[in-house]
């Protein structure tokens, strides 16, 4: 299995389906132009901050992983009940204007790479293949590949939602 065959996943509050029903994912930026209120955000006011004051506010944030540290953040913190890692179909990275970092987007000094820049820099052996999970070097290599980041512009309509 490679890169862009292999579901990609965004995380969610199960309160939030709904709405991701109604209206497809949809960006910060795109939730706030429509008037939109998601029932449990993810993001805490400092990454919506960060958000906007980088322009990444109009994007999704997708992962390689159904794990993101950023689910077990949202949790611990009380803005995650119940999460839901949804699958997005790979066509997205085909879209024009998405983004991958090899990073959390909005920490500070990520690089935005094009998706033919990340290829060159992803650990696709820990994304795609079965590796020896035991090895202490590969979950290292895995930490830090849960942290990559696929940033998809304004929407993803609900027929790029595996199951929905």
């Amino acid at each position: 299995m490679t890169i862009g065959t292999r579901p990609l996943f965004h995380f969610t509050d199960t309160r939030n389906i709904s709405s991701i029903y109604e209206h497809g994912l949809l960006s910060l930026a795109e939730l706030n132009r429509k008037g939109l209120e998601i029932p449990a955000a993810g993001g805490n006011e400092l990454s919506h901050n960060l958000d906007i004051e980088l322009k990444l506010d109009g994007y999704i944030h997708l992962c390689f992983f159904n794990q993101h540290p950023m689910e077990f953040i949202a949790k611990k913190d009380g803005r995650i009940n119940e999460s839901v890692f949804l699958k997005i179909n790979p066509v997205v990275l085909q879209w024009q204007g998405v983004k991958v970092t090899l990073e959390v987007a909005n920490k500070k000094g990520t690089k935005f790479l094009t998706l033919a820049q990340a290829m060159e820099e992803i650990d696709a052996e820990i994304i795609c293949e079965w590796t020896d999970w035991s090895n202490s070097n590969v979950q290292m290599r895995r930490q830090l590949a849960k942290k990559y980041e696929i940033l998809v512009p304004h929407i993803i309509p609900t027929e790029f939602i595996i199951g929905i």
